[in-house]
C-alpha cells in the first residue's frame, strides 16, 4: 500500500500559513494545508473533514469573500484519512468507480463510471487534473497515472 502522508508533520511555507489563518479568521474553518498554484493564478484549501460546510459558507458566500481579500480563485478540497476518499472528493462531482494503485511506481490510475465525467476530470485547460497532481504529490505522496473510463 502506498504511504498516506501525515497531515501534521509537513512543512507548510510562511505564505501558506498567512492564507490559512486568513481562512480560519474569514469562515471560522480549519484548513489542514494550502497549495498556491501561480499556473491558474488559484488556491486550494484542504479543509478539516467536517468544516467543509462552514468552510464554503451559505451559497458560497465564504469562497466568494475569500476570493475577494485575496484576489485569487479559492478551491477547496476535503481532507479525508482514507486516501481513495480524499482522492475522490479531488475530482467531485465526477463519479470514480476505483482507484488503481501501482504500489511500485507510487502511482495511481482513476477509474471512472461513464465517459462524460472525463471533461469534469480533466478541467478547462486541464486546471482539475492539475488540482489533483498537486494535492497527490503534497498530500498523498502519488502520482496521477492514467485515466480511463469502465470497460477501457
Amino acid at each position: 500500500m502506498l504511504t498516506y502522508m501525515d497531515i501534521n508533520t509537513r512543512n507548510i511555507g510562511y505564505k501558506e500559513r498567512r492564507y490559512i489563518e486568513e481562512l480560519r479568521i474569514l469562515t471560522r474553518s480549519v484548513a489542514l494545508d494550502c497549495i498556491s498554484d501561480e499556473r491558474f493564478d488559484r488556491l486550494i484549501y484542504i479543509i478539516k473533514k467536517g468544516d467543509m460546510g462552514l468552510a464554503i459558507g451559505k451559497s458560497g458566500e465564504n469562497i466568494k469573500k475569500m476570493q475577494k481579500v485575496l484576489g485569487m480563485k479559492v478551491e477547496m478540497v476535503e481532507f479525508d484519512e482514507n486516501r481513495d476518499i480524499f482522492i475522490k472528493n479531488l475530482f467531485k462531482p465526477a463519479d470514480i468507480l476505483e482507484i488503481v494503485s501501482h504500489e511500485e511506481e507510487k502511482k495511481i490510475d482513476i477509474i471512472l463510471k461513464s465517459k462524460s465525467d472525463l471533461g469534469i476530470v480533466i478541467g478547462k485547460g486541464g486546471c482539475n487534473i492539475e488540482k489533483a497532481r498537486m494535492a497527490c504529490r503534497r498530500i498523498a505522496a502519488c502520482e496521477i497515472g492514467e485515466i480511463k473510463t469502465e470497460g477501457q
